[in-house]
C-alpha cells in the first residue's frame, strides 16, 4: 500500500483506527502477548516503509498502561506515537475497559506541512482538535472505526465540521471498511476544506487507496462518490457483514432454512449475494401445513439464484414426538405446543447439517418480530448469525424491492402474500402478522448486522 501510494506521488499514508490489528479487539486487549505481537508487526511494518509517511493504528503498551495509539512511521522507523485522548464507553464501544487516555497533542511536519492526528472519538467532542491546533497544525489527520448505522454519514459531516469551525483546520476522515462479528464498518471516509465543504468522499464498504492534495494551506477538491439510497447501504452492510463473519471464522458456507416468507427469502438472497451461489444451501422442510404456494415460491426463488436446494419433510418426525409425548399429553388439547415442535426439528434438521458439513446456519428472524416475541425459539432465531436481526419489518420489503430492482430474484408472490407460521390447519393467525407488515417505521436504525 505505502509504496503505491509513494508511487502515486503521496507524501502521507492515513490508516483507520488500530488497523494494525482490527477493530475491536475486545479481551485480546487484556492479554500481554497480544501487545507484544503487536508491536512485533509494527516493528516488521516499519523497517519496509521508506519515502513516505505512514501513521497506522495500534495497541500500544507502555509500563502497565495501554493505549488506543497511532505510530507515525517515517524512514523505517517509528518516530513518534498518538495516544488517544477520548474512550468512548457507550453502545458497542467499551475503550474505558481496556484502554488509559491519552493527553497531549501530536503535531508532524510532512513535506512542509503540520499535521495534527485525532483518533475517532477525540472528533467527536471539542478537545483534541483543539490541542492540534494550539500545538500549530494545519491540517487534522482522524483514524477512525466508526461502525454504521443508517444516516449515519450526514452526522460525521456535521461533527467534524464543529471541529472546523473550532479550529478553522481541514480535516482528512479515513474510516475502517468491514465486517467484525456484529459490527459493519462503512468506510465511507471522506475530507472537509477550512469552509467545512465536502472535497473528497469515498465509496461506501469499499477499500480504497485514494490521493487527496493540500495545497496553500488547503485541502483541494477530488473524487466524489455519488451517494447511494438508503435501501442500497443496508444492503451493502448486511452483506459485507455476513461475507466478513464467515470468512473471518473460516466457515466454509451458509445454510438457510427456508419457509417461502420474505424474511427467509431476504436472508437467502444476502448470502448468495455476500458468498456466491456456491457456498450457500437452501433447506424446505414443509410439515403437512405447509401451503402448496410455500414450496412453489421457494423453488422459484433458489431456481433465482442458483443455489442447491434440499427438501425434508418433517412429518415423520412430528409423529414420532407425538407418539412420545402421548401419555405426558393425554387429555390435553392440541396447542402452540404442538405447533412449536414444528420449529423446533426444523432447527434440529438444519443444525445437524451444519455440525456434519462445516457450514453456519444463519438467522433468519427480523427486529420487529424478535421485538414482540413472534420470532419463534429453534425456528427464526435457530442459527449462529442473525443477518436481518436489526431490520425492522418494513424495512425487508423495501430491501426485497430494491434487491429485485437489481435483478428480480425474489417472486413477487413472496412479497404479496399475506404472511403465516404455517404451524396448523387453516389462516395462522394472518391478521397479527399482517399489523406487523404495515405498520409505520419509516426510519429504523441499523446498528449492526
Amino acid at each position: 500500500m505505502c509504496s503505491r501510494a509513494r508511487d502515486a506521488g503521496a507524501d502521507i499514508v492515513i490508516t483507520p483506527e488500530l488497523a494494525l490489528c482490527g477493530y475491536p479487539p475486545e479481551d485480546l486487549l487484556l492479554r500481554p502477548d497480544f501487545y507484544r505481537a503487536c508491536a512485533r508487526e509494527l516493528g516488521a511494518l516499519a523497517t519496509e516503509v521508506h519515502g513516505i509517511t505512514l501513521i497506522v493504528g495500534f495497541p500500544e503498551a507502555e509500563g502497565e498502561r495501554r493505549y488506543n495509539g497511532a505510530a507515525v512511521i517515517q524512514g523505517g522507523r517509528v518516530v513518534t506515537v498518538y495516544r488517544k485522548h477520548r474512550l468512548p464507553n457507550y453502545e458497542v464501544f467499551d475503550e474505558e475497559r481496556y484502554f488509559d487516555p491519552g493527553d497531549r497533542a501530536c503535531v508532524i511536519a510532512v513535506n512542509g506541512v503540520a499535521c495534527g492526528i485525532n483518533i475517532c472519538a477525540d472528533v467527536w467532542e471539542p478537545g483534541a482538535a483543539d490541542a492540534a491546533h494550539a500545538a500549530g497544525a494545519q491540517l487534522l489527520l482522524a483514524l477512525n472505526a466508526s461502525p454504521y448505522h443508517m444516516n449515519k454519514q450526514a452526522r460525521r459531516y456535521e461533527v467534524l465540521r464543529s471541529r472546523i469551525a473550532d479550529t478553522n483546520m481541514p480535516v482528512v476522515y479515513a474510516n475502517l471498511v468491514g465486517g467484525q462479528d456484529e459490527l459493519v464498518f462503512d468506510g465511507a471516509s471522506f475530507a472537509l476544506d477550512a469552509r467545512g465543504d465536502l472535497v473528497y468522499q469515498a465509496s461506501s464498504f469499499e477499500e480504497s487507496l485514494d490521493i487527496i492534495e493540500f495545497v496553500d494551506g488547503d485541502l483541494q477538491r477530488g473524487g466524489i462518490a455519488a451517494a447511494q439510497s438508503l435501501e442500497a447501504d443496508v444492503y451493502a452492510a448486511l452483506n459485507l457483514g455476513v461475507r466478513d463473519y464467515l470468512g473471518k471464522n473460516g466457515f466454509p458456507g451458509a445454510i438457510i432454512g427456508l419457509s417461502g416468507g420474505v424474511d427467509s427469502a431476504l436472508t437467502l438472497a444476502v448470502a448468495v449475494d455476500a458468498l456466491g451461489p456456491g457456498k450457500v444451501r437452501a433447506v424446505m422442510m414443509p410439515s403437512p401445513y405447509t401451503a402448496q404456494m410455500s414450496l412453489d415460491d421457494s423453488r422459484e426463488l433458489v431456481a433465482n439464484l442458483g443455489i442447491r436446494y434440499d427438501e425434508i419433510p418433517i412429518e415423520p418426525a412430528m409423529k414420532t414426538f407425538e407418539t412420545m409425548l402421548a401419555k405426558e399429553f393425554a387429555g390435553r388439547a392440541a396447542d402452540a405446543t404442538e405447533e412449536n415442535l414444528q420449529a423446533r426439528i426444523r432447527g434440529m434438521i438444519l443444525m445437524a447439517l451444519s455440525n456434519k458439513f462445516g457450514s453456519i446456519v444463519l438467522t433468519t428472524g427480523n427486529k420487529s418480530e424478535m421485538a414482540v416475541g413472534y420470532a419463534t425459539l429453534y425456528g427464526d432465531m435457530a442459527g449462529g448469525f442473525a443477518v436481518i436481526k436489526d431490520i425492522f419489518k418494513t424495512f425487508v420489503y423495501r430491501l426485497c424491492a430494491w434487491r429485485n430492482g437489481v435483478s428480480p430474484v425474489i417472486p413477487q408472490n413472496i412479497l404479496t402474500r399475506l404472511p403465516s407460521a404455517e404451524l396448523k390447519p387453516g389462516p395462522d393467525r394472518p391478521g397479527h402478522l399482517a399489523a406487523l407488515r404495515n405498520a409505520r417505521c419509516d426510519h429504523p436504525v441499523l446498528h449492526g448486522t
